[in-house]
């Protein structure tokens, strides 16, 4: 068994903190958008996250397809327009070919190491970043706030806990997602066909061409009962499917199951997360995002009841956390 360990490292040449505790090691990279890009089970050789360690070059060129990326605001807005509370703000076109923004300004944003350090049973580190007039995400996405991210490990895996607080004097929107890239298979030797995923989807959401929402809810379809039922082969067809949330058991999560070696990964994460996204690199065997996600795509821009679309804000002083976590069983 591996020690309890926290501690400064490189990973693929980058500045890291990696984190070992019994048969796990985690790895987060705070100069690259705080993004935990490695959780792995030593012992067995299984790697649970796509990781960039030898693709860096790609990594930096698409870091939302790698590990945990913190997407804020997140996902698709028509021709970068984001209407809140009377004015509306002009995000960059960083989706030319749709004309959207994507995926909003952290995940590529250096954050703070604020600490980090072991328990009796546990491994731990908490990243931060402030953005205020001076920070460059100030430019665009005109509030202030803090938001911290920490990533416990121990031997029920891993834990993660995000924290917002609004600095400013006015009302902070709180979008938020996680664009968590799973492999499939995560076990050397298997097969990405021995796999099946769950996930606690309610409806599905129809798309326009621009992968924005038009605001109709489609029929169910074979692909969207499968997956409620942990019986959908995570590569079958392209997916890029956004979907409302169903808890089961009190739980919103996502199970990814190889029936051959009859293990399976859970992500479970907060029911605060109000919309699923699915995407699994037009149906490329090997990896597979399930985004837990605050808010339905573009929801600014879409005339549907607030609550029903996870669009809210914090008000001066007020704080949102939440917390998820990935284990086997």
């Amino acid at each position: 068994m591996g020690k309890i360990q926290a501690f400064k490292d490189t990973y693929g040449g980058e500045s890291a903190i990696r984190l070992t505790a019994g048969l796990y090691e985690a790895v987060i990279l705070p100069e690259y958008g705080g993004n935990l890009v490695a959780f792995r089970d030593t012992i067995k050789g299984w790697n649970f996250l796509r990781e960039p360690e030898h693709e860096m070059e790609m990594f930096k060129q698409k870091p939302a397809v790698y590990g945990i990326p913190v997407l804020f605001p997140p996902n698709r807005y028509e021709d970068g327009q984001f209407p809140w509370d009377g004015q509306t703000y002009e995000l960059s076109i960083n989706e030319p070919d749709r004309h959207n923004h994507l995926h909003g300004f952290l995940h590529t944003t250096p954050w703070e190491i604020e600490d980090f350090g072991t328990t009796q049973h546990h491994s731990y580190v908490t990243v931060s970043i402030t953005v205020n007039e001076q920070h460059p995400v100030y430019a665009q996405f005109p509030f202030q706030f803090t938001m911290k991210l920490q990533y416990t490990l121990g031997a029920d895996g891993l834990s993660q806990r995000i924290w917002i607080h609004n600095d400013g004097d006015k009302r902070l929107p709180c979008l938020l997602a996680f664009h968590t890239a799973i492999n499939a298979p995560f076990i050397p030797g298997s097969q990405a066909s021995n796999y099946q995923v769950k996930l606690t989807v309610g409806e599905r959401w129809e798309m326009n061409e621009r992968m924005l929402p038009t605001g109709r809810k489609l029929p169910v379809s074979p692909t969207d009962h499968s997956l409620r039922e942990g019986t959908l082969h995570p590569f079958s067809e392209n997916l890029d499917h956004h979907y409302t949330v169903a808890p089961q058991n009190g739980r919103n999560r996502m199970e990814l199951t190889d029936t051959v070696q009859q293990v399976t990964l859970v992500y479970d994460v907060g029911t605060s997360y109000k919309q699923w996204m699915i995407y699994n690199n037009e149906g490329t065997p090997g990896f597979f995002c399930p985004e837990p996600q605050v808010n339905l795509v573009n929801a600014p821009n879409i005339s549907l009841p607030a609550e029903e679309i996870g669009l809210f804000g914090l008000e001066c002083g007020e704080i949102w956390e939440e917390t998820a976590r990935i284990y086997i069983k």
